[in-house]
């Protein structure tokens, strides 16, 4: 899919003021630890993830609306036509979640709304969706938010890993990635109008392989999620889908990208991804480190914070390789302006 006007107006992100570090979660798994024999350190050994953050008493709608009111002002704010939710975390089943941020921010009535949820793909999926409207001239632009919150899973997983006796080295592993999931929110405004704009979107491109839907599963209510993840598996098979997807990205964009924005989930799969790809380890920007694996905010927070540390020059061709549970690759191709 490719697109010939449609620019990234502007952005914001929402960062938690908590964090927990990954000791600190080894201390709390102490008595598990020990009676696994596990080493300390080896979550941060095996993720590359040294913290991650969550919001107090914060829903999702809350804080999609705190990244959002960063970018809308008087001038933009009238010009929404399309609003859409794009997070893992939701505030419940219905209304839309997006039906609260509506209302948060005050947004005009004729202003549509709704949420698209896929997985860590959620912004992505939703910039496809949108960029059609604005392309084709039936909405002027979108405002995608999302406002991921790792603490209601955290807290879950822990008190499952202290309180079942039973866990052992080999039933710990689904429970591995939940303990990197980490918080934040993003919001992007996009437009057709180049004069604004931060980046042009040249497009993107996706397959699914829903075969392997049930390696990441997510279940429960929406404060209180528990995720069960076959980390390695899903490791191989998101991988073969990334090469497959990757040969399709260059059929539509023949350029080599100047700078890539990798899938945020952990170490092992940023050096997997690139060597699989061919692609050159000096041209990332990542952000797991330091806020954790952020679902649908990942890849969105990786683009904001490589900005803010001048990471672009301008016509930089970014590449975004992103992936998420169902299986599904989306990958898309961002020109840099300003």
């Amino acid at each position: 899919m490719k697109f010939n006007n449609l620019y990234l107006e502007s952005f914001a992100s929402l960062t938690p003021d908590t964090f927990l570090s990954t000791e600190e979660i080894e201390s709390e798994l102490s008595d598990l630890y020990s009676r696994c024999r596990f080493s300390h350190g080896r979550i941060e050994l095996q993720t590359g993830v040294k913290r991650r953050g969550y919001f107090d008493q914060m829903m999702p709608s809350a804080i999609a609306a705190l990244a959002a009111k960063k970018i809308l002002n008087d001038e933009n704010k009238d010009r929404i036509d399309l609003l859409i939710h794009a997070s893992v975390c939701r505030d419940f089943l219905e209304p839309a979640t997006a039906a609260r941020v509506h209302h948060l921010l005050d947004l005009k009535e004729d202003c549509m709304i709704s949420d698209i949820s896929n997985a860590c793909l959620g912004v992505l999926s939703s910039i496809l969706f949108a960029g059609q409207l604005i392309e084709s001239g039936k909405i002027n632009s979108a405002l995608i938010v999302s406002g991921e919150n790792a603490g209601p899973l955290i807290k879950e997983t822990l008190k499952k890993l202290k309180m079942d006796q039973s866990i052992d080295r080999k039933t710990f592993k689904p429970f591995l990635a939940s303990l990197t999931i980490g918080s934040a929110g993003v919001a992007f405004i996009l437009s057709g109008d180049k004069s604004k704009a931060r980046a042009k979107i040249n497009g993107g491109v996706t397959l699914t392989f829903s075969k392997a839907s049930e390696l990441c599963v997510g279940d429960g209510s929406t404060d209180g999620l528990m995720m069960q993840t076959d980390s390695e598996e899903l490791l191989l098979q998101g991988l073969e889908l990334a090469k497959k997807n990757w040969l399709k990205y260059q059929e539509q964009f023949s350029s080599v990208p100047d700078k890539i924005i990798p899938h945020q989930v952990g170490v092992a799969h940023r050096f997997s991804l690139l060597n699989q790809l061919g692609l050159p380890l000096d041209r990332d920007f990542i952000t797991f480190d330091l806020f954790g694996n952020t679902g649908s905010a990942a890849v969105p927070l990786s683009l904001i914070k490589a900005s803010e540390a001048q990471f672009f020059q301008q016509n930089d061709k970014i590449a975004l390789l992103g992936i998420g549970s169902g299986l599904t690759s989306t990958m898309m191709e961002l020109e840099w302006i300003k």
